[in-house]
């Protein structure tokens, strides 16, 4: 039973995971309890809410003690750092398949939603795109991105099986963005929910979003083993990268800058909203 402090309303998400779709047969079973976790969180953290609580559905192929001790500590670590406990739930035979509810508090008519964006506004994103991406790719033995090393394609499944759920950031924005959303699908396609729900278009600066993907595969890129194009794809619409895209009119520039530092996340400007439907991508050269 829960119940919301007053002047508090609750923020509900439900996530699934499904062996085969969403990740990978053999995956390590802590990095996956972590991920089931916060791909939910990164929800949360999208509308501004602080995790309370969550439900766990898990259906199993058979009982395994060493894989579920492995996916109970990713999952409750992580848990436990953002005060969030598990509250109930359900368990069944059946292909691996992993269904979390969260639920979270935001007061009342403070949270981010996707519908705020206005002509004019900002468009930032948090952290770094493109890595999850590059493991996929890697995982799958795609021409681009079999030749990885071995301690750059370490660091990209990292971002792929253990995504950053930036609540922080969230919680930090509230009052700042005027709009914002998680991105799981690629930055392009989700920051066209933004785009439709608010009824506006956007410009992109495509110069500014190259340089988002991590260090390790840009100086890669300059070995000439991936071409600037391949690159510019992983990051405008790789997926999975669980980060933070938001809006905020150039007045908000100096919050916006004091929320990144107070949770301790970058945060790029990479275009501006327009009044024009749909979605623009301008290069260097223009």
């Amino acid at each position: 039973l829960l119940a919301p402090a007053p002047g508090m309303q609750l923020a509900v998400s439900s996530d699934m995971l499904v062996e085969g779709r969403h990740f990978f047969a053999g995956t390590d079973p802590e990095r996956l309890g972590h991920k089931a976790l916060a791909v939910n969180l990164s929800d949360l953290a999208a509308c501004g809410a602080r995790p309370l609580a969550f439900t766990l559905a898990l259906a199993l192929p058979q009982v395994d003690a060493a894989w579920l001790e492995g996916f109970s500590r990713g999952l409750l670590q992580l848990a436990d750092a953002h005060g969030c406990e598990l509250v109930g739930g359900d368990t069944t035979q059946g292909p691996l398949n992993i269904c979390i509810t969260v639920f979270g508090e935001v007061p009342t008519g403070q949270a981010l939603l996707r519908s705020g964006a206005q002509p004019g506004d900002d468009i930032y994103v948090s952290g770094t795109l493109g890595e999850a991406r590059l493991a996929l790719d890697a995982l799958q033995d795609q021409a681009a991105a079999a030749a990885l090393p071995a301690e750059t394609l370490a660091a990209a499944r990292l971002r792929l099986e253990a995504p950053t759920p930036r609540v922080a950031l969230g919680l930090a924005l509230r009052g700042v963005a005027s709009s914002a959303l998680d991105l799981s699908d690629g930055l392009l396609g989700d920051l066209g929910h933004i785009l439709r729900a608010s009824g506006v278009g956007a410009c992109i600066d495509t110069s500014k979003t190259i340089n988002l993907i991590a260090i390790s595969a840009r100086s890669i890129s300059a070995t000439g083993q991936f071409d600037a194009d391949y690159l510019q794809q992983c990051t405008l619409a790789g997926g999975d990268d669980y980060e933070l895209a938001f809006t905020a009119a150039p007045a908000r520039r100096g919050a916006v800058a004091a929320a990144a530092q107070a949770s301790g996340t970058a945060v790029a400007r990479i275009g501006v909203v327009e009044g024009a439907p749909g979605l623009r991508l301008i290069d260097a050269q223009g």
